[in-house]
């Protein structure tokens, strides 16, 4: 059973979802669909609770307000090993701090594996919330991100 509600934010409208462990996924509406066939597919019961996301809803406007740097809310990540290495890599970036693919790869000890960290990024289930628009290129520059380079500029979508 995941239970999901809508936020809408200045950067659009996301999708929540969450198991009675903690936040599953924070994706745009478009995004979110990916998700809902898959969960079907696989008989997972979907139910609107917006009571279950009261406390995401309260830290996601005090972060788009600039009142919350952090996230403390509880997480069900689900991926391989290696995916919630980098979540996790990227979890610990601070606010208004960047990281390069290869630094989280060479964090990991796998300095070869940038690609392999940018595919885990962008398969990242719950945006904002693990930041992964703090991720970018070794040139500096903003690269790949599923919700678009609008998004991740903080412009509104």
């Amino acid at each position: 059973m995941l239970y999901f509600s809508r936020y809408h934010g200045p950067l659009g409208t996301y999708i929540l979802a969450s198991s009675k462990k903690g936040l599953v996924c924070v994706k745009t509406e478009k995004q979110a669909q990916v998700y809902f066939a898959r969960w079907e597919k696989e008989q997972i019961e979907l139910r609107r609770d917006d009571s279950r996301h009261l406390r995401a809803i309260e830290q996601l406007d005090a972060y788009f307000a600039g009142k919350r740097r952090r996230f403390t809310l509880p997480l069900d990540l689900r991926g391989t090993l290696f995916q919630r290495q980098v979540w996790g890599q990227i979890k610990q970036i601070p606010w208004g701090k960047t990281r390069s693919y290869l630094q989280i790869a060479k964090r990991l000890g796998r300095p070869a594996s940038s690609r392999a960290v940018g595919g885990a990024t962008g398969s990242n289930p719950v945006a904002i919330v693990v930041p992964c628009h703090r991720v970018i290129g070794s040139s500096g520059r903003l690269t790949g991100y599923g919700g678009g380079l609008k998004r991740k500029a903080g412009e509104e979508a």
